[in-house]
This record gives C-alpha cells, structure tokens and sequence, in this order.
C-alpha cells in the first residue's frame, strides 16, 4: 500500500473508535516495510549460517584441527558476506532498472499510442466488473492523469509495484551484516570447546537459531510457527550432514588439506 492511500485511511479513520485506530496501525506496520527487511534479514542470515556450517563439519570432520576449521570459518564468512552484499546490491539494481525500461516504454505507448492504451485501461476495468457510465467515468479519471494513468498501467497491465523501500545499498548493508551475524553462530563453539563437542555445539545452536528464526518470521508475515521453524532448520540439517558426510569421505581418502 502507498504512503497516499495511508495517508487518505488514516484520515477516513481519525473519527474511529481508539480500537479500530489501534487495529489498523497493528495491520499497517505487519504489511509495510518490515517485511522487506525481513526478508533481507533470512536472505542473508540464512545463507550465511547454513553455508558456514557446511563447511565447518566438513573441515571438522575432515581434519580434526581446530585452528583449520576456525580459519576456515572466518575466510567462509568474510567470503559469504561479500557475495551476498554484492548479490542483493545488484539485484536491487537491476530490478530498479527494469522497472525503469517498463516505466519508458509505456510512457512512449501513451504518447504515441493514446487512443489503444485508453482501450487497454477500459479492458481492465471491464474484467473487474465495471459497466456503463461507470466504466466510462473510471477510465476518464484514470486517463485524465498521465501519473495516475501510467501508475495503472505499470500495476494492473504488467504487475509491477515500484517499493517505496526498495534501496541497492541498504539491501547490501542488511543483507551483508546478516549475513556476517548468521555465518559466526555455527563458529562460536569452536573458539571455546574442542573439535569433537564443537561440532554438536555449532549444530545444536544453528538448528536453535534457525528454528527460531523460521517461527519469527511466520509470526510477522504468514504461516504455521512451527512449520516455518522446522523448515529452516532441516535445511540448515541437511546442509549440516552434507559438510559432514563430504568431511568425512575427504579424511577417509586420506586428502591433505593444508
């Protein structure tokens, strides 16, 4: 929803009842932009903890030094960070700029095309029902307005929504520190106990933390808590055996890794 039509709500709402006020803000802040950050908060945390703890098992189990597999786990991280910074940053960029190209390319239809893109906005309303004099009044409204007209066309035609947070660089930032703060969960243990324990530590809390991550994000967004926590965490699991399981096929063949 735009900051407008929160705008026009907010106002339409100002003689309510202190509970439906209190209700709306409630339904506002669950849809606006916590969710994007959110989602860049999983994006990058998620891939950072479940990537760094692959390849911790698989060094712990491969070598059974802990100094290899703390160096491991900080090259991992700084690594991990850098690319998933780099990789929201671009893809930020890139659906800006193709949101731009769309933005243009009906900008010249209108100008050079009028009288088919008007048809193509009676179409539309058509198919949501609007008949007659209704129908009429709507796309004279619509079409009255050249932003208004190419806002229609840009969400109703071609489905695309220009997000009012939607920034390159704080995509790189959040993604990047979370990213950062998910690869050093599963690296802890390491500094503090022996391999062996480490590896069941580093396990135990990534699936914790990975589990609670999931409920959170169900209980913000949409879905069952315990069945977006427990998916989380079995891919952090599967991930976790697969380091394990290649750790220990490496060690197995005797594979020094210096």
């Amino acid at each position: 929803m735009n900051k407008y039509i929160h705008k026009e709500i907010r106002k339409h709402l100002k003689d309510a009842s202190p509970e439906l006020q209190q209700r709306h803000i409630e339904l506002e802040q669950k849809s606006s932009g916590g969710g994007d950050l959110l989602r860049q908060i999983v994006l990058g945390g998620q891939d950072g903890l479940v990537n760094v703890l692959g390849i911790l098992l698989g060094m712990a189990s491969g070598t059974g030094e802990t100094s290899l597999v703390i160096l491991a786990g900080l090259a991992a991280t700084v690594a991990e960070s850098v690319s998933m910074a780099a990789v929201a940053y671009t893809s930020a960029r890139a659906s800006q700029d193709h949101y731009r190209a769309q933005e243009e390319q009906e900008l010249r239809e209108m100008e050079e095309i009028p009288d088919v893109e008007r048809k193509e906005i009676e179409l539309i309303y058509y198919k949501k029902g609007f008949r007659g004099k209704a129908l009429t009044a709507v796309v004279k409204r619509i079409t009255a307005d050249k932003k208004l007209w190419l806002q229609t066309m840009m969400r109703e035609e071609l489905g695309l929504y220009e997000s009012e947070f939607l920034n390159p660089m704080r995509e790189a930032i959040v993604v990047g520190i979370s990213s950062v703060i998910g690869s050093l969960i599963p690296l802890l243990p390491f500094f503090f106990i022996p391999v062996q324990p480490a590896m069941v530590a580093s396990v135990a809390l990534s699936l914790v933390v990975l589990f609670a991550g999931g409920s959170l994000k169900a209980k913000i967004t949409t879905g069952v808590w315990w069945k977006s926590g427990a998916e989380m965490a079995l891919i952090g699991g599967a991930a976790a055996l697969l380091g394990y399981v290649v750790g220990l096929l490496l060690g197995a063949h005797g594979v020094q890794i210096a």
